[in-house]
């Protein structure tokens, strides 16, 4: 597709999804528990999923036309920003989570700690745009959000002002990441044009980072930045501290930005790895991280229940996460000989062990190549083998890899498929196809499992001319 056709097929998509919020997306009145023949019976309902359906396939056409070469830096980002405009000013599309972040800083505000009671108990004066499972449990979001969460409350006083912030907030969060990526790709040998269109043409960005206002979009721009200083300034303390001070804000929103820290410290050695070096160069970073995450959560005078917040995913089953499709699958295989089986938490848990041993073997694989990319593979595979997969978490790989990475297919592969997988008021379709989405889930986690064995082998065996 020519780039000028791209461009305006993308922002007729944008508007398309804009028309879509207006008309049924994630009201702050809708239904709790929609589901797609009810948002289809309602008011609007074929018009709703059409232009969320054609909207969402005209951006996705656009963005992957391009994925390999958009004309020019400031092409992109005058392109990002026409197909983010429509994005402004409509209700939270996709999501109900920036209701859930007003509430959690009405929670703040009032005195009460988020970690320890869910927004029920002050009560949030607007619960009733809260879904029910997220009413009475701890804030998953680490303790610096908490805080910005509370101080947009106490600005704003209302839930549309709320909202407006909490966009705007993510509007900031991805010109940050627009700013620091072309240094980073360049730092990496990647052209930055095509890292800045992968990374912020995507349909994630425009529809769940601006239109769903979600935090995810400040985290990620805080991490492309410390990875951008990193690159830019290996071995010297100055700019290695300023890095881990950004790290570590990103890991203070939320903690699974700390997985790319001791990849930092990697790519903060000046000159070859070795272990008086990572010492040296490296421990400015983990120490700043570190200390910033620290310094934050006791400053606002909470504890790190943030940390087991995160088990409120479990909550969630939803076949979007290969962990958790495994676990169904294996229920839907005993059901078939009359038993039932509850495989989901010894699959969950096979998962983080997986994903623990992955991201060590990861790191010592990094220590003398490419360590930024790597720290991409290591929030790719912390994503994919998470209990709970939202569309919005493959940003975190997708900004990192697209800045590092050789070969995009893949990656920009599921980005393109997970644009699909949430309708415009929220709801999940995962939800609602658990068959054949778990079984076919559980076949993909086994061929790129003998995939991976496979490459492994082959990468032992000896040449012939050895």
């Amino acid at each position: 597709m020519p780039h000028h056709l791209s461009r305006w097929t993308g922002l007729a998509g944008s508007v398309l999804l804009a028309l879509a919020a207006w008309l049924g997306g994630a009201l702050p009145h809708g239904d709790l528990r929609p589901t797609p023949v009810s948002i289809w019976q309602g008011p609007h309902g074929p018009l709703v999923i059409g232009a969320w359906l054609v909207g969402t396939g005209l951006m996705a056409w656009a963005w992957w036309s391009l994925r390999t070469g958009p004309p020019s830096t400031r092409w992109v980002l005058v392109t990002v920003a026409l197909w983010l405009l429509p994005m402004l000013v409509v209700p939270p599309l996709g999501s109900r989570d920036a209701y859930a972040y007003a509430c959690q800083g009405a929670s703040w505000s009032g005195g009460i700690n988020p970690y320890e009671q869910g927004v029920s108990a002050l009560p949030c004066p607007w619960l009733d745009t809260i879904s029910y499972i997220w009413r009475d449990t701890a804030a998953p979001y680490g303790p610096l959000f908490v805080v910005l969460a509370g101080a947009v409350v106490k600005l704003t006083g209302s839930l549309i002002g709320s909202i407006v912030l909490f966009r705007l907030l993510a509007v900031a969060g991805v010109a940050l990441t627009a700013w620091c990526l072309p240094v980073l790709a360049r730092r990496c040998g990647v052209p930055a044009e095509r890292a800045l269109w992968l990374a912020l043409a995507s349909p994630l960005v425009a529809v769940h980072l601006v239109g769903g206002a979600h935090n995810d979009a400040l985290m990620v721009g805080l991490l492309v930045a410390g990875l951008a200083v990193v690159a830019s300034r290996p071995g010297r303390p100055g700019p290695l501290l300023a890095a881990g001070l950004l790290l570590g804000l990103a890991a203070a929103l939320k903690v699974t930005a700390l997985v790319v820290v001791p990849f930092a410290a990697l790519a903060a050695i000046a000159g070859p790895y070795r272990f008086r070096a990572l010492l040296r160069d490296g421990w400015w970073v983990v120490a700043a991280a570190v200390v910033t995450v620290v310094g934050i959560t006791f400053a606002a005078g909470l504890d790190f229940g943030w940390v087991t917040g995160l088990e409120q995913g479990n909550l969630v089953i939803a076949w979007t996460s290969p962990p958790t499709a495994v676990g169904q699958t294996v229920g839907y295989v005993a059901a078939l000989f009359g038993a039932h089986v509850d495989a989901l938490p010894a699959t969950r848990a096979i998962g983080v062990l997986v994903l623990a041993v992955l991201l060590v073997w990861l790191w010592w694989r990094a220590r003398h190549r490419e360590p930024l990319w790597h720290a991409g593979l290591a929030l790719a595979a912390t994503v994919a083998l998470a209990p709970l997969f939202h569309p919005w978490y493959w940003t975190w790989p997708l900004a990192v890899l697209a800045a590092t990475a050789r070969r995009t297919g893949w990656f920009s592969l599921v980005a393109l498929v997970s644009s699909f997988l949430v309708l415009a008021d929220g709801t999940g379709l995962a939800r609602f196809t658990k068959m054949p989405g778990a079984p076919l889930m559980t076949l993909l986690v086994i061929v790129v499992a003998v995939r991976l064995v496979r490459s492994a082998r082959a990468a032992r065996e000896p040449s012939p001319a050895d």
